[in-house]
């Protein structure tokens, strides 16, 4: 670090610095004597604008800046699990033994663990050529996933020397002589600029549903896996909830939560809570397969970019493992604030409200690291990415840039809705505004795993819930007696739909969690009142109130309480509703 600027303007997180004719962008520099992280954005002659990831307040012109020489980088090796990390991956644990209950400035603490050993297990032999990619070695990184050790991008050869043993991740476990001649010692730590996506063998279609238990989500709005969603809706309407119960409970094999800009209390519940769950799908603690990354309102602004570029290049790392992979970021709105910020103090030329030109263009670099990819290699390993976003629109205004620009690149739409939110219906998704582009990549898994009439029942769902929209306004204007029979049986089954089907309690043992079979089931008896009572309703001298006082319509609102695999009560249930309403011909 002998080379080094001077300071000669402070704004806030942006540091201008001259003397840095030797600087790149996008290289950290460490402001100041304080030693405080930034990166160069901006390059001008031997002018440097610098963004800093901490606080700036007493720095001031004349001080120094040191280069590194560095891009900023993430640590990827055995230990990233179960960890809790700031925005630049400085794990809060060692801050607060260094610093107290409060981040101080300056602390430069390893994103892994440097003295903790591991028991690598080595899966090549001496003389095997191999790829960029190849898993050379295996540690067991948790209880639930086992950590493959890969030789890195840009590398082969053969292996001359494999240790297998217990080892710290800076230790050497093998040697690769490449064709040159040159030999390469490789270690289970390695780096990546965050900035830069992983390289991988070519995407593939998805597939597969990313099931995550929540009813609106999986039947009528699934999300496939290597997919990217998004949650808009105002405050209060349940983003930080939803993308939590998700994250809980999705059947995603790795979870990285990056907490970017939200309230520090929310992030608390997170950090709170999820050492304490358990994994619904193995019964071990959620902390075994989830990566925390906190960088909350109170914590440094610029910091907010770095925590979703960092998440993401970790998801990525464990995506070629071959592992199916889910990041949650909330909220995306804040880390857009952050640029707007940066780019007003750079003074540059601002787009719509004042966010910066490229918004659109960032964004949507960050949505399509998403995907399902065949991993680098030579065996056939495939692994997933994907991606949900929450949006905080001001107001709920979804016609804001951020929003907009999200839409533009993410297949889902899951819009929360402030009217359902005050009416209590959580999750409160809009099931007449939200979309999903994924159906028909993901009919064939629901038509083979569930049944052969579930994506026929999901559209007619869909539809019956689009007709109430209508019918509801004659109502409002005339009473529900001006309907015909047939319009009332829309409106009945679209209130069980929505009461006893959409309706979810995310804080309720049983109901918070709802196996795809199970959905299929409670929809299927729901949807069986419409399909029976189509013939019943065309008779002359029918009295729909008949229908309403049948003893069956009532356990019909309990229908979600019938246990998961027990099918036969399911059918039992589904031919007693259609043996009832026929009965009234």
């Amino acid at each position: 670090m002998s080379e080094q600027g001077t300071i000669i303007k402070v704004s806030g997180p942006l540091v201008v610095a001259k003397g840095m004719k030797n600087a790149k962008m996008y290289e950290v520099v460490n402001v100041s004597e304080q030693k405080l992280v930034g990166e160069v954005i901006e390059l001008n002659g031997d002018e440097a604008s610098i963004q800093v990831y901490e606080e700036t307040s007493g720095v001031g012109p004349g001080e120094p800046v040191y280069l590194t020489g560095q891009t900023l980088s993430v640590e990827l090796g055995p230990g990233l699990l179960e960890s809790i990390y700031d925005g630049i991956q400085r794990p809060l644990a060692l801050i607060e033994e260094q610093s107290g209950s409060f981040i101080g400035r300056g602390i430069s603490v390893p994103g892994i663990d440097r003295k903790k050993k591991w028991d690598f297990k080595a899966v090549v032999e001496t003389g095997v050529a191999v790829n960029e990619g190849d898993v050379i070695g295996e540690v067991q990184e948790t209880t639930l996933i086992s950590h493959k050790i890969m030789v890195p991008a840009g590398m082969s050869g053969k292996i001359t020397e494999v240790h297998s043993g217990s080892k710290v991740v800076e230790d050497i476990v093998a040697v690769i002589k490449d064709k040159d001649g040159h030999e390469h010692k490789i270690t289970m730590l390695q780096k990546w600029p965050i900035r830069i996506p992983r390289k991988d063998a070519g995407k593939r279609v998805p597939i597969e549903p990313m099931i995550t238990g929540t009813r609106i989500l999986d039947t009528l709005f699934p999300l496939a896996k290597g997919g990217a969603g998004c949650i808009p809706g105002p405050f209060g309407a349940g983003k930080t909830v939803t993308q939590q119960t998700i994250a809980k409970y999705c059947n995603a094999q790795i979870i990285v939560y990056v907490g970017c800009g939200e309230r520090g209390n929310e992030m608390t519940d997170v950090l709170m809570e999820f050492p304490e769950l358990k994994d619904p799908n193995t019964g071990e603690p959620l902390m075994k397969r989830t990566v925390l990354i906190a960088n909350t309102s109170n914590m440094p602004v610029a910091a907010r970019e770095a925590s979703v570029y960092t998440g993401i290049t970790i998801a990525e790392y464990y995506r070629d493992m071959g592992y199916s992979v889910a990041l949650m970021a909330d909220s995306t709105s804040r880390w857009a604030e952050a640029m707007r910020e940066m780019s007003g103090r750079l003074e540059e030329m601002p787009g719509e409200e004042g966010y910066p030109a490229y918004l659109g263009s960032r964004t949507a670099g960050f949505y399509e690291r998403a995907g399902v990819v065949k991993c680098l290699g030579s065996d056939d390993r495939v692994g997933s990415l994907t991606v949900i976003g929450a949006v905080s629109p001001p107001g709920g205004d979804l016609s804001e840039p951020v929003t907009q620009n999200t839409l533009r690149v993410t297949k889902v739409f899951w819009g929360l809705d402030a009217t359902l939110a005050r009416r209590r219906h959580f999750p409160a998704i809009n099931w007449l505004s939200s979309y999903t582009l994924y159906n028909d990549n993901v009919a064939n898994h629901w038509k083979k795993e569930i049944a052969e009439d579930s994506t026929n029942l999901r559209k007619d769902a869909m539809k019956i819930l689009q007709e109430e929209s209508k019918l509801e306004e004659i109502v409002r204007l005339v009473g529900m007696d001006a309907l015909s029979p047939k319009e009332r049986l829309v409106m009945e089954t679209a209130k069980s739909i929505r009461e006893d089907f959409l309706f979810q309690n995310a804080f309720d043992k049983i109901d918070v969690y709802t196996s795809l079979k199970k959905q299929y089931w409670m929809l299927k008896c729901i949807m069986t009142i419409y399909y029976a009572g189509q013939d019943v309703v065309e008779k002359e001298d029918f009295d729909f109130n008949d229908l309403k006082k049948l003893s069956v319509m009532e356990k019909i609102v309990k229908v979600k309480d019938i246990k998961d695999g027990k099918w036969d009560e399911f059918e039992k249930l589904e031919q007693e509703i259609s043996k009832s309403i026929k009965s009234l011909k």
